[in-house]
C-alpha cells in the first residue's frame, strides 16, 4: 500500500475536516492508497512515541460539518524550529527537519497534503526543497494567501462577523450607543470589510488604510441628532491610526514567535472619547469565535474541492504546488506563487469603492 499523510497547521478554521474527509473518500477509489493523520500538525510525526492516526471511512464519516479538525493543529514549533529547553532553563529552537523526512520514510509515507495558512506553506517549500513530496491546501480565515481566488473557513468568517454586527444593531439603537466590533485580520482587512458591507456598519477600519480619528469622528456626528442615534464601526484586530503601528505584545509562548494582536478595539473607544465623542460607547471583540463552529455550505464546498484535488495532485505527482481556486476551477500553482506575498486589501478595489458608495467611512 502506498501512503499519504495528512497535516493541518496554524489556527484551527471551519472546514478542516472536510478536506480531511475529501482526501480520505478520493484515495478510498484508488485500490493501492491509505491515507493517515500526523496529530498536531508535524509534531505527531517528530514526538517520540509518534503520535499518527489511520485515515479511513469509519474514521471520517459525519465530519465534513464539524468544526476543528479531527487530527489537532498547532501554531507552535515545528520541523524548522522545535522548541528545547537549554541547560540553564532557557528555551532554544532546533531544525529538525532532515529527522522528520527520515521518519516519514521509515512509515513508509510517500507523499504529504499540508493544509494551513501563509506560515504552514512556507514550511511546506522548504520541506519541498528538501525532498519531500508535499502539496499544499489553503486554510486561513483571515483570506490572506496569494494565488487563490478564496481560501475555505473566510465565508464562514464573515458570516459569523455579519450577525455580530446585525445583533449589535438592535442594542445600539435601543441605547443610542456606537458599538465598535473587532474583528481578526492581522494584516488584511477581508473579513471587517466583507462584514461591514454586508452588516450595514458606519465605519470600518482595516489594517490597509491607516485611519484619521477626525474623519471617523465626523462620520459618527452625522449618525446622531440631539442626542438621539446610534453608530456600528467594523474593525480588524491589525487596523491603525496615520503614523501608528497595530495593537501588539511579543508572544511568552514557547515556540510561537509570532506577535500576540489585541486590544485595536479600546485603543479606538479611547480616541474617540479623546476626540470629544459624547456618545456612550461599548466594544465587542468576536475573537476565536470567528473560527470556531459549523462550516457554511460554501466552505464545506470549497474544502471538499480542496481536499479531493489534492489527492490528485498526489496521483499527478505535482509537489511542490498547493491547490487553488480560480472560479470556476480548482487548480495547482507552485507553492512559491502562493507565499511570496500577502493577499491584502487594495484600497482602489472595487470592494472598498462599493462600500464607499453606500456612506461606510474608512477614516481617511
Amino acid at each position: 500500500m502506498k501512503r499519504v499523510l495528512v497535516a493541518t497547521g496554524g489556527g484551527d478554521c471551519p472546514g478542516l475536516n472536510a478536506v480531511i474527509r475529501a482526501v480520505v473518500k478520493r484515495a478510498a477509489q484508488e485500490k493501492d492508497w491509505e491515507v493517515i493523520g500526523s496529530i498536531q500538525s508535524f509534531d505527531g510525526i517528530l514526538k517520540e512515541p509518534t503520535e499518527i492516526k489511520i485515515l479511513d471511512d469509519a474514521a471520517v464519516k459525519g465530519i465534513h460539518y464539524q468544526g476543528g479538525t479531527i487530527i489537532g493543529t498547532t501554531t507552535k514549533g515545528g520541523p524548522f524550529a522545535w522548541p528545547v529547553k537549554n541547560s540553564d532553563g532557557t528555551w532554544g529552537s532546533a531544525d529538525r527537519s532532515d529527522e522528520m523526512i527520515r521518519k516519514l520514510q521509515y512509515l513508509g509515507v510517500d507523499a504529504v497534503i499540508s493544509i494551513g495558512g501563509d506560515g504552514s506553506q512556507k514550511i511546506s517549500q522548504q520541506l519541498f526543497e528538501k525532498g519531500l513530496n508535499i502539496i499544499g491546501v489553503p486554510k486561513t480565515i483571515d483570506n490572506d494567501l496569494m494565488a487563490t481566488d478564496f481560501t475555505f473557513g473566510y465565508q464562514t468568517a464573515v458570516q459569523v462577523c455579519t450577525e455580530a454586527v446585525d445583533k449589535l444593531k438592535t442594542t445600539a439603537a435601543s441605547h443610542n450607543r456606537i458599538f465598535i466590533l473587532e474583528a481578526m485580520g492581522r494584516d488584511a482587512g477581508w473579513i471587517a470589510l466583507s462584514a461591514a458591507i454586508a452588516g450595514g456598519a458606519e465605519a470600518c477600519l482595516i489594517p490597509e488604510i491607516p485611519y484619521d480619528i477626525n474623519q471617523v469622528v465626523k462620520k459618527l456626528d452625522s449618525r446622531f441628532l440631539k442626542g438621539k442615534g446610534f453608530g456600528i464601526i467594523v474593525i480588524a484586530e491589525g487596523a491603525m491610526p496615520i503614523g501608528g503601528e497595530a495593537m501588539a505584545e511579543e508572544s511568552v509562548e514557547v515556540g510561537n514567535p509570532n506577535l500576540k494582536l489585541s486590544g485595536a478595539a479600546d485603543r479606538l473607544l479611547y480616541e474617540l472619547k479623546e476626540a470629544g465623542v459624547e456618545a456612550d460607547i461599548r466594544t465587542t471583540v468576536l475573537g476565536h469565535l470567528q473560527r470556531g463552529g459549523i462550516p457554511m455550505a460554501y466552505d464545506r464546498v470549497l474544502a471538499t474541492q480542496f481536499g479531493v484535488k489534492a489527492f490528485e495532485m498526489v496521483l499527478e505527482k505535482k509537489f511542490g504546488h498547493m491547490v487553488a481556486s480560480r472560479h470556476p476551477e480548482v487548480v495547482a500553482v507552485p507553492l512559491l506563487d502562493a507565499i511570496g506575498k500577502q493577499n491584502l486589501v487594495n484600497p482602489d478595489s472595487n470592494l472598498v469603492k462599493t462600500a464607499k458608495g453606500v456612506g461606510i467611512c474608512f477614516g481617511d
